[in-house]
């Protein structure tokens, strides 16, 4: 006992203060993770869930898989999903926080009123989007018309080649003030006077993004760019509440294709191993995050 006090005295007392943290999360995240890891190489279906008997099958189920072709498509439109959604965040978010630099009448109402979308539920939002984007009744439909670029109703999530186009439209509206609020933060940590001093020099608004803002802004750019490859990669409640991952698998992910093969086929050792791909990347990608931070810490 003796020895317990010692060593949580001076410095070692704020372990006491995040150990109810690290139990939480062992319990509630790190069990579910490892639990679904073993799951994963096991065979468990619905069959013989009942029994409790859990065949050791070592990488049958990840050999399966990759000759699966709707996980073969699953990993394709993650990849394509998350690309497209980052471009189009990054690039309409970074506009924005150039766009509110500069002080006009409303500006914070107007940037307080971009943050909509971000703190929105994302069922509530694909439940609007989903309305938006239907045949009939739909909005997008009627704008389109109403401009003359189309002439018939386009069957936005009922079609194949159209519906991937429908979940990245909602997926973007939601990701763009996540980029903007992060890249605005950045903005202001570079001094003013930089800027000035290029003015003087005769630098143009162009040569001052080109030299000055994007070369300081790139630690924000990279953490911003991590992290919505992160949050992107993941998503699963838009794409099932919008499409399910139809038509014809179209718009099947890696998150949505796990819980068809586990809730809606009972292949529970295949959704997990669907899972478990996620997961590996998922962690390579933060990995890649901290390195970056180190790095950017490092630096100053």
């Amino acid at each position: 006992m003796q020895r317990v006090r010692q060593f949580f005295r001076y410095d070692n007392i704020g372990l006491l203060y995040i150990l109810p943290a690290f139990i939480y999360m062992m319990l509630l995240v790190g069990y579910p993770i490892i639990s679904n890891i073993i799951l994963g190489f096991q065979d468990v279906t619905v069959k013989n869930l009942a029994r409790g008997t859990k065949h050791f099958v070592g990488l049958q189920n990840y050999i399966t898989l990759f000759h699966d072709e709707v996980f073969v498509k699953s990993v394709f439109n993650t990849l394509l999903f998350t690309v497209v959604c980052l471009l189009f965040q990054f690039f309409i978010g970074f506009a924005l926080a150039l766009f509110f630099t500069r002080k006009f009448a409303f500006a914070k109402v107007v940037r307080g009123l971009t943050m909509i979308p971000w703190m929105m539920p994302m069922t509530i939002t694909a439940l609007m989007f989903k309305f938006m984007f239907s045949t009939d009744v739909g909005i997008v439909n009627y704008i389109l018309k109403t401009l003359g670029i189309i002439s018939q109703n386009i069957d936005w999530l009922t079609n194949s080649k159209t519906a991937m186009i429908a979940v990245i439209a909602a997926n973007v509206w939601i990701g763009i003030p996540f980029n903007t609020i992060l890249i605005s933060t950045g903005l202001t940590t570079i001094p003013q006077e930089l800027y000035e001093s290029a003015s003087v020099d005769g630098a143009t608004k162009f040569q001052q993004l080109i030299k000055i803002t994007i070369p300081l802004l790139r630690p924000t750019i990279e953490s911003v760019l991590v992290l919505g490859f992160i949050y992107t990669f993941k998503v699963y409640d838009l794409v099932y509440v919008m499409t399910e991952g139809g038509p014809v698998n179209s718009t099947h992910l890696l998150s949505t294709y796990s819980y068809k093969l586990s809730f809606d086929l009972f292949k529970y050792s295949q959704g997990s191993a669907v899972a478990n791909v996620l997961f590996v990347i998922l962690v390579l990608v933060g990995l890649l995050y901290m390195k970056i931070t180190m790095e950017g810490e490092e630096n100053v």
